[in-house]
């Protein structure tokens, strides 16, 4: 979400665009929306009816986030996010326009079997990735960190084969593949670690510091 980039932004001072929402989103750091793609309605209708009977949902509109009730598994991911929740019953009912994303949050086994549940069914017509383990995103079909970063990217006037991406989670795949160099952590998704030029050291030991602080002492 943009709000939960904002803290950081504010606290760096910078105001260059940044990618959210999986690459449905490229805002400024005033928070205006550069590029939104969200999930088309009906589909998102169907992913409601598909999903929210059995696992948690969420689900996301106008940069704030909403839940049909507040479960122990929304009340995990805001508090990882540090974001509020908005509660509205019925999520099918309540919703009348398009979110930007949707999300199921349960235990990684449950969010295994319902990832390869939901890309059989939809088969190509919703971007579906996990973000963490206990985290499975959907989005519009369009939508990638890739192709947000290339709206970014093309802002900023970079070519994407300039950029260095780094990456851990199964939704950093496309990105890495897109970039012309790409550094995964040691502890980093098996799908990630496989399209990588570089592992640097996991997230723990701040392998991704490691690397950039090595980048800027060459240059030195």
């Amino acid at each position: 979400m943009f709000r939960s980039v904002k803290p950081y932004l504010d606290e760096l001072g910078l105001d260059e665009p940044v990618v959210c929402y999986q690459g449905a989103v490229v805002a400024t750091a005033a928070g205006e929306f550069l590029r939104h793609v969200p999930i088309p309605l009906e589909l998102a209708r169907r992913v409601i009816s598909a999903v929210s009977g059995e696992h948690h949902l969420n689900c996301y509109v106008d940069d704030e986030l909403y839940v049909a009730a507040i479960t122990p598994e929304a009340r995990s991911y805001a508090d990882f996010q540090h974001i509020p929740l908005n509660e509205v019953g019925d999520l099918l009912e309540w919703l009348d326009r398009p979110p930007t994303k949707l999300v199921a949050v349960g235990e990684r086994h449950v969010m295994d079997a319902l990832e390869r549940e939901q890309k059989a069914r939809f088969d190509g017509a919703l971007y579906i990735s996990k973000s963490l383990p206990e985290f499975l995103e959907f989005a519009a079909p369009e939508v990638t960190k890739a192709s947000g970063l290339a709206v970014a990217a093309g802002l900023l006037g970079v070519r994407v084969e300039r950029v260095v991406a780094f990456g851990d989670g199964e939704n950093d795949v496309e990105l890495l593949e897109s970039v012309g160099y790409a550094v995964a952590v040691a502890n980093a998704h098996e799908r990630v670690l496989a399209v990588a030029d570089l592992v640097c050291p996991r997230d723990s030991e701040q392998g991704v510091a490691q690397v950039l602080e090595s980048f800027v002492h060459s240059l030195a």
